[in-house]
């Protein structure tokens, strides 16, 4: 009687060491991006120095506290500012060669060195009005931080929001025209508000519900607020401009005592109430997401959507709810620009806002913070542009008509590091769980 052979057992390998390594990403980028545009205003200064002082105006002609101007020999002081920037060049590569990425502190110092040292440069012989500069940044940033914080809040949820131009262009005509309506700016803010929440509704309805792709549905709606926003600008608000298109404005109230801080109080409170709200939405958006449970429940169901719904979070729930909290936040950007910038509606007048806006959202890595941050950014270099071309710089017109746009791609691309986006940014989560 034949036994099967039975396969002989293989002794347990001998007890091998295991090493986990961690691995740890560098990033490289600021390092790059420090010596590339220290060389670059470097080359400038040799081939285009001008002779002359700059002086920088620290303070208004009605500020309660005068503060002194100060001037700098153009030429010196440009190249002084240089070599802090090399330095932080090098410090910066060092720090790669250390396998540690670079601070945020030196790349605040790397900014201001490298921006002071562009100033005198480009204000030789003439003058920098500082408050003038940083209160214009922080104006033309108004709808940026807006448009940035509802980005934040859509992404953190998992919908990617490319309505956000669309959204602040709808909230400017329903602003101009209801705040023409009724006379009051705060009816106007109201229904900017409406025209934001109205335009994110459209994008929850195909996107949430129907699992449209978001970002198709975002540049049509974008498409589509233009022509209709045109349409009713030609045909309703021009020949009707004294009645539909004449908004009020909202007046400046500058905050007492903190009005009257140096430097400070004039830049950010003697402003209007449409920028005192601004920072309130950063403060309650920023709390709101971090610390309530209510925002917990939008950052998991931006992460891993299946696994809140298995808890009992309704996903497609909270997220609509939250686009539409975006949407109406964004629309107040919108009333921005006809119930403060410019007292009437203008076609496409947004210009393309609510992109950089969303390049903030991703320089600033999916915080309200940073985002705005972002924005404020963005913000200074759009007014960067207008200073230079009033104080006669040698810097040519169209590279300041780009400037915004370079910041932009240069934050974006160079300056952010590594980012994540939340997990299901941008993908459908149907009510099977698919």
């Amino acid at each position: 009687m034949s036994h099967a052979a039975t396969p002989a057992t293989t002794p347990p390998p001998p007890e091998q060491e295991i090493v986990l390594r961690e691995v740890h990403v560098v990033d490289r980028k600021a390092a790059v991006i420090f010596s590339v545009l220290t060389v670059g205003l470097a080359i400038t200064l040799l081939f285009g120095a001008q002779d002359g002082d700059t002086s920088f105006r620290l303070a208004a002609p009605d500020d309660f506290v005068q503060l002194p101007t100060v001037t700098v020999p153009s030429t010196v002081t440009a190249w002084v500012l240089i070599l802090v920037c090399a330095l932080c060049a090098g410090l910066s590569g060092w720090w790669v060669t250390q396998k540690r990425n670079t601070p945020m502190w030196l790349v605040v110092v790397f900014a201001v060195a490298w921006m002071t040292a562009f100033l005198t440069w480009a204000a030789a012989g003439g003058s920098i009005p500082v408050v003038g500069l940083l209160g214009g940044a922080l104006a033309l940033a108004v709808p940026l931080v807006f448009g940035a914080l509802g980005g934040v809040l859509g992404e953190r949820s998992g919908v990617v929001n490319i309505a956000i131009d669309g959204q602040l262009l709808f909230g400017a005509f329903a602003a101009a025209m209801l705040g023409s309506l009724t006379g009051s700016t705060w009816v106007g803010l109201i229904a900017a508000m409406a025209a934001g929440l109205l335009v994110a509704a459209v994008l929850g309805l195909f996107a949430i519900n129907y699992l449209v792709d978001q970002v198709i549905v975002g540049v049509v709606l974008n498409v589509l607020i233009i022509g209709i926003t045109s349409f009713m600008f030609s045909q309703v608000l021009a020949p009707n401009a004294a009645t539909l298109n004449d908004p009020p404005r909202f007046a400046r109230l500058p905050i007492p005592l903190l009005g009257d801080i140096p430097l400070i109080g004039p830049i950010f409170f003697r402003q209007t109430p449409v920028v005192y709200l601004l920072y309130v939405t950063v403060a309650l958006v920023t709390w709101a997401l971090w610390r309530t449970r209510w925002g917990l429940r939008v950052r998991a169901v931006g992460e891993h959507p299946k696994a809140a719904d298995t808890v009992g979070i309704k996903v497609n729930r909270t997220r609509y709810r939250t686009v539409l909290l975006a949407g109406a936040i964004v629309g107040m950007g919108g009333a921005f620009y006809t119930l403060v910038s410019v007292p009437q509606f203008n076609r496409e007048m947004t210009g393309g806002a609510g992109y950089i806006a969303l390049a903030a959202v991703i320089f600033g890595k999916w915080d309200p913070i940073r985002a705005t941050l972002a924005a404020l950014l963005f913000g200074f270099a759009s007014n960067l542009q207008g200073v230079l071309s009033v104080i006669g710089s040698p810097v040519p017109s169209q590279f300041m008509l780009m400037l915004p746009y370079v910041v932009t791609v240069f934050a974006v691309a160079g300056l952010v590091g590594r980012s994540r986006a939340p997990a299901a940014d941008g993908v459908p989560y149907s009510v099977d769980g698919h």
